[in-house]
């Protein structure tokens, strides 16, 4: 009797933004901005940069600084950034549990951010999170570069701009209203899915899978 011949469904390779998505990243962030301010003599206001956090640090930088000053400061920023930011950032609340869902439901986790990519790997080892990689240095519509190449059918993150990432790469966009972005304005950015915070997503991810079939 000839046996049948069962093809395997390709796993789900679910994406992650990084800042306010899986990590909060305010009380790392605000105290480099401090520590940039006292460096170069430069008011920068910290608490309202840690309000809008998501793009790119140029954007965050040329409120502060002079247009051709910026590729120094960012360098600077970055530099500073290991020793400053790391040990102060928490992980969100069911960030790591997030990612275990992913696992167990056989899929692959990957982080797709607009952080510098070796902070950003830094962030996760000291938290012990561990995906199966990390792409930094991509900004809405950008990020959709990595998600098309890890083939990534779930983007999960916290701002308009992840949204856009999301659907520019063909990819169901999950938000999670734990950034600066409100549900309503995740909602009339596009976001498939609003979820409250991470907490929701094994639930979400569990009904989801069975709708794949």
């Amino acid at each position: 009797m000839a046996h049948m011949a069962f093809t395997t469904p390709p796993a789900l390779t679910v994406g992650f933004d990084l800042d306010m998505t899986l990590i909060d990243s305010r009380p790392g962030i605000r105290a480099c901005y401090q520590a940039l301010s006292e460096r170069t003599g430069t008011y920068i206001d910290a608490d309202l940069a840690v309000t809008r956090l998501g793009p790119p640090l140029a954007e965050e930088l040329i409120n502060w600084f002079p247009a051709e000053d910026i590729p120094a400061m960012a360098d600077l920023y970055r530099a500073m950034y290991p020793a400053i930011a790391i040990t102060a950032t928490p992980a969100m609340t069911g960030a790591r549990e997030a990612i275990a869902a992913v696992r167990e439901a056989g899929g692959r986790a990957i982080v797709v951010t607009a952080k510098y990519e070796p902070n950003a790997k830094l962030h996760l080892a000291h938290l012990g999170i561990e995906p199966d990689a990390v792409i930094g240095d991509l900004w809405a519509e950008q990020k959709a570069e990595a998600l098309r190449e890890h083939d990534a059918g779930v983007y999960v993150g916290d701002h308009v701009g992840d949204v856009r990432g999301a659907r520019t790469a063909g990819a169901l966009s999950v938000a999670v209203a734990t950034g600066p972005c409100p549900e309503e304005e995740l909602r009339a950015a596009g976001a498939d899915v609003v979820l409250t915070d991470l907490t929701e997503f094994p639930r979400w991810l569990s009904d989801y899978r069975p709708a794949r079939a």
